[in-house]
Formats: structure tokens, sequence, C-alpha cells
């Protein structure tokens, strides 16, 4: 999830193979190293587990009268050392219910009565809810303890019956977009994540710090009136059975073609007959394979274009890209070709990885939020914002979708890298986007009371701390990273933390033990300072003297933010040159770096700064010739 801003020559690195300085560990992540589920060496422990579920779900949906109506079965797969003797479960609607606990307000005729549980079991063991329904957020399933107890290696039999209306305003990520338009995100009870960490994930969603789901297999029916079309997480199997045969053969080419192919356009919605007619109500099925969330989007009056790409070349594979929008909003007219751009970058460029899902679909909305294969994204005023908005939600599939990070505790383990894929391909979209997402709140923000060390919980962060530890931060300090190593070692340790995670849950020691191992160097330098710290940025020009051969600038790093320095030198005949070191030179722990200028021109000035390297105290970052 994207949040407005206004919210708020390099030294060598230690051998990884010497010994290394060491990095802060709780108590609560050396418990797992010492059962053998998490390793120091970045990889996943010898006795790494994570459960599982193959959800199988029939929704009807009304948009008239925004009712969710539901049934699922799931089997829950147990693969912890630990006999379950309770099944927590979230009842992400109720964020919505009278007197339910959340971040920030909501219009009185938003809240309700939540999510209806007419009936759940587990195992066999039943509970019905005439009268009492869970509140909030989190429910405990059943008794004090299950009758049936699920052991570990047990598959369990889960079923629930429920249903809820969909929230008209107070949009939060999830709810009607406009008359008979909707995004409906959280619609079925979710059985939550149990771990190696914390057990049973009990954090409430209360509508600020994001998701922690366990990955899973889903088989979806979504059933809605006639005029209808769905899209949704997963892959559409019955097409022809929901589309008139014109628009299921659009969407075939759609997928085989590089070229925009408009599924539905504006004289189509005129003319109708999109959908099959036969009966009042279509049903629209979907299946999507080891995945950490499944939503849909609905709608009568929306065009569609899509198009798709290789973005696996040595198997061939495609990926479809959609952008589906009410005609009215022109700035989504591009939206499509942004997104195909981001995917192909994603693939071919950073993070140089086969973009791993079948589809993509931008969806217009009232948010600006992330699911799997699925976005659901606001309209923007400027073309600039269109393309970073599509970019950064878009790069949430990596994180955390591919590698399924916990957002609820670790917020910068995603948007950070969101917000530098949206700092980079942004740039390759449209070369005069120069995007400076969050660096001015950073630089004004930073070792302020309101500012904390990256590594604070993100359910302990509020307002600024929550945004500058999520986004620009994290994001500057992965970006740091890729320049001291390059784009080859860089692309080489990033990679050796995606194979080893993808699919898993992996914690931020897992994070930054993998890029260390990856690199085959000690980063742990950087990660202290960076992500463990306070501190700010600043650096300041303190001494130029002139050369036999130039000039010798010494730039001092006032702040204990270790970042690049970037000098811009205008000579006499307004001439510029630019000199750039990485922070590899703040290593050793010195306070000054010398910067040798060589030139045979006179300088009028000198200048520290670019746009991705904030500075808390840029007064003295400017040098001018007497």
């Amino acid at each position: 999830m994207k949040l407005p801003a206004l919210l708020a020559a390099s030294l060598l690195l230690l051998p990884f193979t010497l010994p290394a300085q060491q990095l802060p560990v709780s108590r609560t992540i050396r418990a797992t190293y010492d059962k053998g589920t998490r390793a120091e060496n970045g990889l996943p422990g010898p006795k790494y587990w994570q459960n599982s579920a193959d959800y199988r779900i029939k929704v009807r949906f009304d948009p008239a009268t925004r009712l969710v109506q539901g049934e699922m079965e799931v089997d829950y797969h147990n693969q912890s050392p630990d006999t379950l003797r309770q099944v927590w479960f979230k009842l992400y609607p109720n964020l919505y219910q009278k007197g339910a606990a959340r971040a920030g307000g909501m219009k009185p005729e938003d809240v309700g009565e939540g999510m209806k549980l007419e009936r759940m079991s587990v195992n066999g063991q039943a509970s019905t809810f005439d009268k009492t329904q869970p509140q909030g957020t989190n429910f405990v399933f059943g008794p004090p303890v299950l009758t049936r107890p699920i052991a570990p290696g047990q598959t369990a039999k889960v079923t629930a019956s429920y249903s809820y209306t969909l929230n008209q305003g107070s949009h939060m990520r999830t709810g009607q977009v406009e008359p008979n338009a909707d995004f409906v995100a959280y619609f079925f009870p979710r059985i939550a994540v149990y771990d190696d960490i914390d057990g049973w994930n009990r954090h409430p969603y209360l509508g600020s710090q994001e998701f922690y789901n366990d990955f899973g297999n889903f088989s979806v029916d979504i059933t809605v009136p006639r005029n209808f079309v769905v899209w949704a997480t997963g892959d559409l199997t019955n097409a022809d059975q929901v589309l008139t045969k014109k628009y299921a053969q659009r969407l075939r080419q759609a997928e085989t073609q590089d070229r925009v192919t408009s599924i539905i356009t504006e004289a189509d919605l005129k003319a109708g007959g999109i959908t099959a007619t036969k009966n009042p109500e279509n049903t629209w099925h979907f299946e999507a394979k080891n995945v950490t969330d499944f939503v849909f989007a609905t709608t009568d009056h929306y065009v569609w274009q899509s198009s798709s790409l290789v973005v696996d070349p040595a198997t061939k594979r495609r990926t479809r890209v959609d952008a589906v929008y009410n005609p009215k909003h022109k700035d989504y007219a591009e939206v499509v070709d942004f997104a195909r751009q981001t995917v192909q970058a994603m693939s071919y460029t950073f993070p140089k990885w086969p973009f791993p899902y079948s589809h993509e679909t931008v969806f217009d909305g009232l948010d600006q939020m992330e699911y799997p294969m699925m976005v659901n994204d606001n309209p923007t005023e400027t073309r600039e914002d269109g393309i970073t908005l599509t970019v950064h939600e878009i790069f949430h599939t990596m994180f955390p979708f591919y590698l399924g990070t916990n957002e609820t505790k670790y917020g910068w383990m995603d948007e950070g890298w969101a917000t530098m894929g949206e700092w980079i391909i942004s740039g390759m979209i449209d070369l005069k986007l120069d995007d400076n997402y969050g660096i001015a709140p950073y630089a004004a923000g930073a070792d302020t009371e309101a500012d904390v060390p990256i590594m604070t919980l993100s359910t302990q962060q509020t307002g600024t701390a929550f945004f500058l530890n999520s986004y620009p931060k994290p994001g500057l300090g992965y970006l740091y990273v890729k320049d001291l190593l390059g784009d080859e070692l860089f692309t080489k340790a990033l990679h050796t933390y995606i194979r080893n995670w993808q699919g898993k849950h992996p914690m931020p020691h897992d994070f930054f033990n993998a890029m260390n191992a990856g690199a085959g160097r000690n980063l742990n330098w950087f990660w202290q300072r960076w992500f463990f710290d306070g501190g700010y940025p600043d650096l300041a020009i303190q001494q130029v003297t002139k050369t036999a051969t130039g000039y010798d600038v010494v730039v001092e790093s006032k702040g204990t933010k270790p970042v690049p320095v970037d000098l811009t030198i205008t000579f006499a005949d307004n001439s510029t040159q630019k000199i750039h070191r990485t922070i590899g030179v703040w290593e050793s722990g010195a306070k000054t770096v010398t910067v040798p200028v060589p030139t045979t021109k006179t300088a009028q000035q000198m200048k520290l700064g670019a746009t991705l390297v904030p500075d808390s105290y840029p007064k003295d970052n400017v040098w001018m010739a007497r």
C-alpha cells in the first residue's frame, strides 16, 4: 500500500568468511535458532515448517444490497510440531463492526454488525452463532479447547457459513467504489498464521498495519447478477460459460499477444450482451495456487484493456496485464501500458526475476492497495502519479506475496521494496520522471521524537514513525546497498534471499543473513546503522583545497546515517562535473572523506546532494569560490 508523502572510490567490505560484526538478536529470534527452525546462514533451518490451507469458497454478492454470503470448506494442514488445541481466525470485515477497535475514524453509516457466522466447525466439532457473534477481527474457535485437537502432521477439516454487508463508504482497502462497482477483499473467515515465532498471530486488524497470511490454494465460485463481470486472484477457468463467445475469444487473444487488446470497450458496454444471459446470475470460477490471499472485484460498466508479455524467456511463460476502469477516468487510459512496463522491468531489470503469476489486474478503485494478482488503485491527477502508483502496487507482487513477509510486524519488509521499485522503474517508464517519494519527509523527520529505528515493530508505531519506517527509510537502505555492491552482485544477493525464502515466511534477520551470504560480504555494519540505530543523515562540505591536479574536497558526515556522497561541481565556463561515492566510504566509521576533483578548470561552486539522498541540515552543502 502506498501512503501519500504528505503524511508525513568505495571501500571494499570484509569478506563474509572473516569474523563479522554481529547484529542484535532478540531472545524471540534466538529461540528459533535453538529450535532449528531458522538459521544464521540465511537459509531456513533444518526444522523449518509452516502451515497451509486449501480453501474451497462459494460466495454470492449482490451489488444492489452489497450483501456478501459465503460458504467455505478448508483443509488446514498442521505442519508444526505442536498439537493445536485452539484455532484462531481473522474476521477482517469486523473492522466495520459496532464497537470494534480501529486505528482511524469511520462514517457512522458504515458501522454495522460485522461478519455474521451462521455456523462453523473444526474437525467435526460444531459451533452455532444464533445470538452471540464474535467481536472484533480476532476470533478463537469453540470452547476453550478443541475436543479433537489438531495433531502434528494432521489435516483438519474446517467449515463455515457466513454473511456481511460490504461497506458503502469509509473505504479501507475494500468496499463499494461507486454504485455497481465494488472491490471485495477479506471476504471470508481466514485461519490465522501459526508460526515458529509467535504461535498464533494474535495482533488484531485495526486498519493501519497490514497483513500476515499463510500460503494456500483457493478454489472459488463467485456468483453475481448476469450483467456483471468479475476479476479476481487466480485463473478464470470457465470463461466460455460466463462470457459470450466474442469476449471469451478476446480474453484468449490477450493472453497470447503483446499488443493491447480492448476486451470490453465503451461501445460494448452500450450494446450489452457481454456476459452469458441465460440465467439471472452467473457463477465465475477461479483457481489460485500457493498464494497468501484471494480478492475479487465486479462491475457492469467498466472497460477492460489487456495485454501480455513473455516474463520467462527460458520457458516462454507469459503474464497477462489488465487495466479495468470507468471510462470517465481518462487518466486510466495509459495504466495498462504502465502496468505492462512494470511487469517487464520486474522480470528483466529489477529484481530481474520472472514475474511469478499468470496475470496482474489493475482495478479502478478508491485505494492504493495490493493483493495477489490484483491492485485496487484510485484515479490520479497527474500522469506521474499514475506511473508511480502503478509501479509501487504491482511491485508488491514480490513482497509480501512471493515472499510471505509479516506486514503486521515488519511493514518495511514489503513497503520498502515497493518504494525502491517505484524509484527505479518509474524513471524507466518516463525518463523525465525523478521520483522523490518520501525523501523530504524523512530529511525533516529524521531523529526527531517521532522517528524510531526501522526495527521497531510496526504494531508499536503510528503517524510519522510508521510512514518513515515503512517507506522511505528502508527503501533508501536497500538502494544504498545496491549502489554499494553494484547491480550484478546486488542481484546475486537479492536472488539468494528470494530463492531461500520464496513461498515461506522470512523475518528481518533471515533477510539480513541471506543478503550477506549472497553477497559473500559482511554488510552488518550498514544493517546496524541503518535499520537498528537511531540518527539522521547530514553531510557537509568541510573544506575545499586547490591542488596541482584540481581540488580536494573534504566531506564531513555530521549525522550518523551513512549516505552516498554526490558532489556537483560548476565551473567558470558553466560546465558541470558530477562525482559519486557509495556508502562504503563510511564503513570504517570515519567522519570525513576527501574527494579528489581532477580538473584543469576553475570551480565556481560545489554542491552536495542528489534526489535520493536526504540531508536533515542542507545549509552547509554548498561551497562558493571567493
